[in-house]
């Protein structure tokens, strides 16, 4: 997939206020460590995850979406009502109906011509809502595009605790429900336009994208838990991500010598230096948001470019390689030439 006239004109990344501690986590699972034997610290160990952020109670995700649109709205200095499109690729959901977009696009006071719409695709969705945002933007049907993906993770977190702390649980359930405690939260969004209206803005080039579904059945995640297969997930993603590589040298002609800066979502550090090892990434290239931040599902990669952007780490002509991968399995890799 290729894009000749489609940029990113504006960009958000709203942090989650409260700052929940892997250490925390450990003191709130003592129970359950004591009566199975297990030592607190294994979880920072494994995954590298100092910290993930939460949000206030009560705060919905209309809120921290819509106030995610309106800074990446002033960010790009359009206005509401110009906005043609709005795709939310939020993992987190409070209802099955109305549209997550819908709500997000009402409080943030879009205006009446303003298509929305979720996408759904694990932590690739928003790479997903990109491209079908580029895709209309390149045939002309719309001006200017949101993409916006708001994650929250204290809900599952807490009954997971609760859920780990009851008499029963077996180390393998432990090791079953760890993808749990990886969890961040945190909100953010882009306006996609046109070159032609914004010639000075950062571009999309394109992107490949590869399944390999037959590992649909390794990962499973709802609002109260998410359990995963880690071992053969992380293999399968692996060799998914080694394919993807290879079709993105391929196609976009990627080159580490060209790339200027690796935006990688990030699930933990076993995945992310993994990854950097099986592909040979640069690791100065690399911006690691989970230590702090944890996963964030897809607004990963978003939150991360935002704040590479804020850094003012890029420059003009930079390539800069976004990659993914989502359960399913899915992966995807796009340019973006600042």
């Amino acid at each position: 997939m290729f894009f000749n006239n489609v940029a990113i004109m504006g960009l958000s990344a709203i942090d989650a206020p409260i700052r929940l501690t892997t250490a925390e986590i450990d003191r709130q699972l003592e129970p359950v460590y004591s009566r199975l034997g297990l030592q607190a610290g294994v979880l920072e160990q494994l995954t590298g995850i100092v910290a993930r952020r939460t949000w206030e109670k009560d705060t919905t995700l209309a809120d921290t979406g819509a106030r995610a649109v309106e800074a990446a709205l002033a960010d790009a200095g359009i206005e509401k009502k110009d906005v043609g499109l709005l795709i939310n690729t939020s993992v987190s959901k409070e209802w099955l109906e109305p549209s997550t977009a819908s709500m997000i696009a009402g409080q943030a006071g879009l205006g009446p011509r303003c298509m929305n719409f979720d996408i759904a695709n694990a932590c690739l969705g928003f790479i997903n809502g990109m491209q079908v945002a580029g895709n209309m933007i390149e045939r002309e049907q719309i001006k200017y595009a949101v993409i916006v993906d708001s994650e929250t993770s204290g809900q599952p977190i807490e009954r997971t605790i609760e859920r780990l702390n009851q008499k029963g649980t077996t180390v393998e359930d432990y090791k079953n429900n760890l993808a749990t405690f990886t969890l961040g939260s945190g909100a953010t969004a882009m306006v996609l336009t046109s070159c032609d209206i914004a010639p000075d803005k950062p571009k999309l080039a394109g992107g490949v994208s590869l399944a390999a579904t037959q590992h649909h059945d390794l990962c499973y995640g709802n609002m109260e838990r998410m359990v995963t297969n880690t071992a053969e997930l992380l293999q399968a993603g692996l060799g998914l991500a080694t394919r993807t590589w290879g079709e993105a040298q391929r196609l976009l002609d990627w080159h580490h010598d060209d790339i200027s800066q690796y935006v990688v979502h990030q699930v933990s550090k076993v995945h992310t230096e993994s990854l950097a090892q099986l592909l040979g990434l640069v690791d100065e290239k690399i911006h690691r948001l989970y230590p702090e931040y944890g996963n964030v599902g897809p607004a990963n990669i978003p939150i991360i470019l935002s704040k590479l952007r804020d850094k003012d780490t890029m420059k003009r002509g930079d390539r800069v390689a976004l990659m993914g991968i989502g359960s399913g399995l899915n992966c995807s890799m796009m340019e973006v030439v600042w």
